[in-house]
């Protein structure tokens, strides 16, 4: 029942600026103060939310995820973001999760968001990750993904339990929308009876785009653990695993949740 440590980054990014971006991070997760567990980065952090997949991406193993394992071994904890990553020929906003060892796993964004016409310009993920680190069952998501619930609804298990016990979102979730951002991330803390984390950058993009950050963190019954508005910030936020346990013997709503398989 090991509690975790866990790094919020809130920042403004340079517009398609990948070695920009990188340097300011770095200097950035040199400050961190103490032991953490896992560092959660915004979306596309190397270059803003852009839709110029065929120039700014890379693939598997180049720069970004070199970085990326870099940071996790000077760091000693897990490292996620999201990347512009190009496979076959095929481009993913693609959540990279990379371990102090080395060991990469990655999540391909599900909802394309089409008012940015994001789903022109890359390929939708198909199947959802759950990452285990120091005993905890974690399912990342990416921005978009947060409006649709079904696709990250936490289902009982054959072990008696839940698929898992964190969700966290990162995102270029703009201001304009911050409230709907504020009251989903509680949501899907209280529905499936999990810790909910979101990390949004803030600034301003190159389409003239406005982000106020409000990430935060909520526990399974929807409280604020951590919260920050409109600044450049490290949150750093502990989840208890045994206070989450006893939350769910006591309250134990999953055991009434409809059954069901997504195709």
């Amino acid at each position: 029942m090991e509690n975790i440590s866990v790094a919020l980054v809130q920042t403004d990014l340079y517009w398609q600026d990948r070695g920009a971006n990188l340097a300011m991070l770095e200097e950035k997760l040199w400050q961190l103060q103490g032991k953490v567990d896992l560092i959660i980065l915004p979306e596309m952090f190397p270059t803003g939310f852009s839709m110029n997949a065929e120039i700014l991406a890379e693939p598997m193993n180049y720069t970004t995820t070199k970085w990326l394992k870099q940071m996790a071994s000077q760091t000693k904890a897990v490292v996620t973001g999201s990347v512009i990553i190009k496979e076959d020929k095929n481009y993913y906003n693609r959540l990279l999760w990379v371990d102090p060892n080395g060991e990469v796993s990655h999540y391909d964004k599900r909802h394309l968001f089409r008012m940015a016409k994001e789903d022109h310009h890359y390929s939708m993920g198909h199947e959802n990750l759950i990452l285990n680190l120091k005993g905890w069952k974690i399912l990342p998501q990416v921005c978009y993904d947060l409006r649709f619930p079904v696709w990250s609804r936490n289902k009982p298990n054959s072990q008696g339990g839940m698929d898992y016990d964190l969700v966290f979102y990162i995102a270029s979730w703009p201001a304009a929308r911050d409230r709907a951002w504020d009251i989903l991330l509680k949501a899907r803390a209280v529905e499936n009876l999990c810790y909910s984390i979101g990390v949004n950058r803030i600034g301003e993009d190159g389409n003239g785009v406005a982000y106020s950050g409000h990430s935060g963190a909520y526990d399974f019954k929807g409280d604020t653990l951590a919260f920050s508005e409109d600044k450049e910030e490290i949150m750093i936020v502990e989840l208890d695993k045994e206070a989450l346990g006893r939350y769910r013997e006591k309250f134990p709503a999953w055991m009434d949740a409809d059954k069901f398989e997504l195709k």
